[in-house]
């Protein structure tokens, strides 16, 4: 480690400013009190705000009863220069004081342009009529799991019965489903509410890695566990108890890299859950030490089935790069069930910067090129394509279906119903919303049933504009627009990007 001096740090402008209306203000304390990151105290005649302090979570303002707060970007003018912007400067200026890796959360906050913006739908009119979702069935169901070629049946005397062995599945109300977030990387209260909006709406959600805690074993027949490289709280015990296993061989904030949660979030209960000792790193390696090729990877797919009594479907997620396509092809035909992609937009709890804003693809890239190649080889079939990293609303969750997912997974989207300002301080363990927290008197401020019935209503929400567009396009069923790249036109400024994904211009007809 570099050695420490004093008076090393050096002032700069904060990136906030806190202002308090002092004839509003009546000194009730109370934004003292929500403020977990030491911005706001009394002095003994008002409050007064350490500016450098204030990450914008802006829970101080929104409790305030008198109205009195505000958080607005501090206006100091840095000198204007092209490369070296306030970022780039920031960044330097931290990494002189510390001498160390910086962590950050969520997602890549770079403005890399979303191609989902640059994509427009097709919609029906006379040949091909649209649908009436108000008045005529569309189906959003799916199914997450391998598939079989084909169908053989058997017919006794009028008694039809199905002969082919089914793998197993995993039925879907809609194709969305939360993404892995660990109990760790957000609060015990958050992950409740996860499950229980899952289970109203029929769908899955991730555990992140680091096991299951006992108390959710209740909830497995919606879970989505995480079997990482660092292999972190996996026993034979919770593995009979999930509804799917996912192994994570990548993630899209941190491609090429383990998982990371800080000591300051491991917690007791974390502690317990994750089988390491109470307040150090959990750092999974960046590689699975057992998993060097194909065939390592069918290994641990089939100890996974083998140790489930093959009653759930096992997956394999990675992160966008540009080989997702013949590494998704290996990973098919060494058995897995299901496979996702997660964009270099995702979210995370912790990862050094330099990754999250510069290591990936796009996730839009990665779908097409991974769905084409499976396609090309005959094996499409053979597993389900899951999707996330930069699913932000219903109209990329549309598109991602379009160009060739089976099923979105989102995450950031469910925090931000609970209530997430996407303040980028997840590393920190210091939520003032209670969700990205293990300190019991910040977790407690996220009420588990108001933020499972806002995480609900966003799953309701997205499924009904998805009837919406799929009857606009005159498709009554979602399986049917998987994949179907015709219903897409680029309106972007780079005709190659629409090249690799396969979607012809805006003004080209079909055929």
């Amino acid at each position: 480690m570099p050695e420490k001096m004093e008076g090393i740090r050096i002032e700069i402008p904060s990136r906030y400013k806190v202002n308090i209306d002092r004839e509003k203000c009546k000194i009730c304390k109370r934004c003292t009190i929500n403020c977990t990151f030491d911005t706001l105290s009394f002095n003994g005649e008002r409050i007064v705000a350490d500016h450098d302090n204030c990450v914008a979570c802006q829970r101080c303002s929104a409790k305030c009863p008198q109205e009195a707060i505000t958080i607005i970007d501090n206006q100091m003018a840095f000198p204007f220069h092209a490369a070296y912007d306030e970022r780039i400067r920031r960044i330097g200026w931290e990494q002189a004081s510390t001498g160390g890796v910086m962590l950050a959360s969520c997602g890549n906050d770079l403005p890399y342009p979303s191609i989902f913006d640059d994509l427009v739908l097709d919609a029906a009119q006379v040949t091909n009529p649209a649908i009436d979702p108000l008045r005529e069935p569309i189906e959003t169901k799916c199914f997450l799991g391998a598939k079989p070629a084909k169908l053989e049946f058997t017919e006794t005397g009028d008694e039809i019965t199905l002969k082919t062995n089914l793998p197993p599945n995993i039925e879907l109300s809609t194709p969305i489903m939360v993404g892995q977030m660990s109990l760790g990387s957000i609060s015990y209260n958050a992950q409740i509410a996860l499950f229980k909006a899952a289970l109203e709406v029929g769908t899955l959600v991730g555990t992140g890695e680091g096991g299951l805690h006992p108390d959710f074993y209740k909830y497995g027949k919606i879970i989505n566990s995480e079997v990482a490289s660092g292999r972190f709280g996996v026993d034979a015990n919770y593995l009979k108890k999930v509804a799917a296993l996912e192994i994570k061989i990548g993630q899209g904030a941190k491609p090429g890299h383990g998982g990371h949660l800080p000591g300051e979030k491991t917690s007791k209960l974390i502690s317990e859950t994750r089988m390491i000792p109470k307040g150090t790193d959990a750092l999974s390696p960046y590689p699975h030490h057992d998993i060097y090729s194909i065939e390592d990877l069918q290994q641990l797919i089939f100890a996974l089935k083998e140790a489930t009594r093959y009653r759930v479907p096992v997956g394999v997620k990675i992160a966008a790069v540009h080989n997702s396509a013949a590494i998704a092809s290996g990973m098919v035909r060494a058995g897995a069930d299901f496979i996702t992609l997660d964009g270099f937009r995702g979210g995370t709890g912790a990862t050094p910067r330099i990754i999250r804003d510069h290591a990936g693809i796009p996730i839009e890239l990665a779908i097409a090129t991974v769905d084409q190649r499976l396609r090309e080889e005959g094996i499409r079939h053979k597993t389900t394509l899951c999707a996330g990293g930069s699913i932000r609303y219903s109209a990329d969750l549309v598109k991602a279906l379009a160009l060739g997912a089976d099923v979105a997974m989102i995450c950031t989207p469910v925090l931000i119903a609970m209530g997430c300002r996407v303040c980028q301080q997840c590393h920190r363990g210091t939520c003032a919303w209670g969700i990205a927290t293990q300190n019991p008197a910040y977790s407690q401020r996220l009420n588990i049933e108001v933020g499972a019935r806002r995480i609900a209503n966003l799953f309701h929400a997205w499924t009904e504009e998805l009837r919406e567009i799929c009857g606009a396009m005159g498709i009554d069923s979602v399986e049917s627009f998987i994949g179907n790249r015709d219903r897409l036109r680029y309106v972007g400024p780079n005709p190659k990007i629409a090249d690799i994904m396969d979607v012809k211009h805006a003004g080209e007809a079909w055929g």
